[in-house]
């Protein structure tokens, strides 16, 4: 499992299909560590239309990706997996933070077992 959620600022004039392709190459960079299944795979994004940064300038603008895994990584693969999707995150965007001013930030959460559910049969369609 590993859960893509991004938020993101309004201003940042992001089309579906440059999401989709932040997306796509997400999914790839997931599949490429070997540590997540590749059914298990999802992403979601948000436009923010309510929001302030720093100074209240409109022309700043804001990504945060946020992702959820299920348990039963080391520590030293979810950092590596961490890097290679920042850097992902930090490319798609690389224009945008060369011509103003852009907050990027990112986090990793691995949820409790416990507090887990799923059912999906995504495999029976790949």
């Amino acid at each position: 499992m590993a859960h893509f959620v991004l938020e993101y600022s309004d201003n940042l004039g992001e089309q579906e299909s440059s999401i989709q392709e932040l997306f796509a190459v997400l999914h790839s960079a997931a599949a490429s560590t070997g540590l997540f299944p590749f059914k298990g795979v999802r992403s979601r994004a948000y436009c923010c239309t309510q929001y302030r940064i720093a100074d209240g300038n409109p022309d700043h603008g804001f990504v945060h990706l946020e992702v959820k895994l299920g348990v039963g990584r080391t520590l030293d693969e979810r950092k590596a997996a961490a890097a290679l999707f920042f850097e992902v995150l930090t490319e798609h965007f690389a224009e945008r933070c060369r011509t103003g001013g852009m907050a990027l930030s990112f986090e990793m959460k691995e949820l409790e077992p416990v507090l887990k559910f799923n059912k999906n049969n995504i495999q029976d369609y790949l």
